[in-house]
């Protein structure tokens, strides 16, 4: 494969580091991320969402991240914004569990279509959405939004909040 081009590097590799070639993608001036490469990001990135460890979940982020989803309007500029706000949400939603539907390559990173569990009180919620990543060239993720109908988990949270 002469003149293949390395864009995403695994978190498991040092800089400077040549990756597996299987993280190799043919030579273009595109930098799509490989189908089987989201999906293995991906099953390590998304159980870091549960538990409430803010900061195993933040080393998936660069420095000069920017993650924005519905419930911080404006988005997190960087690390240190974005751990303050997985520090609220993750508190909030320890046993919420994702998981991966569909990995669609896109440049620089992908769209991650996905299913949440979300315990609110006696219920547990079943969510679907997407969210797209890009990556900068450590394989760390530069820009993530999060998208789904918060409709029937921001009512039930509203419910149980009357209740008690």
């Amino acid at each position: 494969m002469s003149g293949a081009v390395t864009w995403w590097r695994p978190f498991s590799l040092p800089l400077g580091t040549d990756p597996d070639p299987t993280f190799r993608t043919e030579e273009s001036s595109s930098n799509m991320m490989k189908k089987e490469e989201a999906t293995e990001f991906a099953s390590r990135w998304l159980p870091a969402w549960t538990g409430n460890n803010p900061e195993k979940l933040a080393s998936y982020y660069s420095d000069d991240c920017f993650y924005w989803d519905a419930g911080i309007p404006n988005g997190a500029n960087g690390k240190a914004e974005l751990i303050g706000y997985f520090r609220k949400l993750l508190a909030q939603n320890p046993d919420w569990v994702w998981s991966q539907i569909e990995a669609i390559p896109m440049e620089g990173g992908f769209l991650n279509k996905w299913s949440a569990r979300i315990p609110v009180g006696e219920k547990t919620l079943e969510c679907t959405g997407v969210c797209f990543l890009q990556f900068d060239d450590q394989g760390k993720i530069k820009r993530n939004e999060v998208y789904f109908d918060r409709t029937e988990l921001v009512s039930e949270i509203h419910r149980l909040k009357k209740s008690t």
